[in-house]
């Protein structure tokens, strides 16, 4: 199969329709093998009737139904492990996403080889304050920490080759850093392409603050836990250490101090509280280091690796 086309959605059901004549003409028109993957996220209105309805219609339509609300991270993860084409698409049911980007992304991730490729909404029809401007400094931050040159993470419209949405589990609220899970296994090949960003045709934004401010917790989360995962001795014992270290140095300090310079007592010594509280501090992380390390040989991922090649 050429494409799968992941399409998370909430409460979209006026939108389903015309986007999925849409990708079907595009599809006709390039002779792609396709499959249309659509994930209703515990929608309220009428959109699994509608979905139902398509793939009356169209045998090409596939959909999976959460009982409740989960997120779209959990909306693409299930995507992910339904899609069978050598390109999976992902993109938003909103129709502010065009189809018609479909036959150039698969094309560049083809021809010049990348793992992924990321739509690049230069020109946005969002509210500037409380949307673009969040945006922006989201973007800036995560091009920053990650390393990965994307002006637009948050873009819904992807392209993947097969070998990396299989590869990779999205969580939580994880699908903005998809790029970054994917360079924490292996793939570094990454491509931008300026595409259409559409006005909103029907419903609402789901875009809000706590999703901004819970973008910038989830990128510290991936980033700690793509480096420590398998060792995560290797940052709290470092820091224990250290801080066990400061500690003892200082109330070896006041000890000299006390018995040959006759100084006043250790516990009338500010510095002394702030030596015991480093001390319980460090022997405190490099506690949950040891534990850390313990689940971590115990997990039953803790040898998994990807193999690119084998030669025998």
């Amino acid at each position: 199969m050429d494409l799968s086309i992941v399409i998370p959605l909430l409460n979209e059901e006026e939108s389903l329709p015309e986007l999925e004549q849409w990708i079907h003409r595009v599809m006709t028109e390039h002779h792609f093998s396709y499959e249309i993957i659509f994930v209703d996220d515990g929608s309220r209105d009428d959109s699994w009737k509608v979905i139902t309805s398509l793939r009356k219609q169209n045998p090409n339509v596939k959909g999976i139904r959460f009982q409740r609300n989960y997120g779209k991270s959990a909306a693409l993860n299930e995507g992910f492990k339904l899609a069978d084409g050598e390109v999976v698409i992902t993109m938003d049911a909103d129709l502010q996403d065009s189809p018609d980007e479909i036959p150039e992304l698969r094309k560049m991730l083809l021809e010049d080889n990348f793992d992924i490729v990321s739509g690049w909404k230069k020109k946005r029809y969002d509210n500037k304050l409380t949307k673009n401007l969040p945006s922006k400094l989201f973007n800036a931050t995560t091009r920053r920490v990650s390393g990965i040159k994307l002006h637009d993470f948050n873009c819904g419209l992807k392209a993947y080759r097969r070998k990396v949405i299989k590869s990779i589990e999205v969580y939580g609220e994880m699908h903005r850093y998809i790029p970054l899970i994917a360079k924490w296994s292996g793939f570094r090949r990454f491509g931008e392409k300026v595409v259409e960003h559409r006005p909103r045709k029907y419903g609402e934004s789901k875009f809000g603050w706590s999703r901004f401010v819970n973008g910038f917790l989830d990128l510290a989360s991936i980033m700690f836990v793509g480096k420590f995962r398998k060792s995560p001795m290797h940052f709290f014992g470092f820091w224990g250490t250290v801080c066990f270290f400061i500690g003892l140095a200082i109330f070896l300090y006041l000890t000299i101090s006390k018995f040959f310079f006759e100084e006043t007592g250790l516990a009338a010594r500010p510095l002394f509280y702030v030596a015991l509280t480093l001390m319980i501090i460090g022997t405190q992380l490099f506690l949950a280091g040891f534990i850390g390390e313990l689940i971590s040989r115990n997990s039953p991922e803790r040898n998994h690796y990807l193999v690119e090649e084998t030669l025998t």
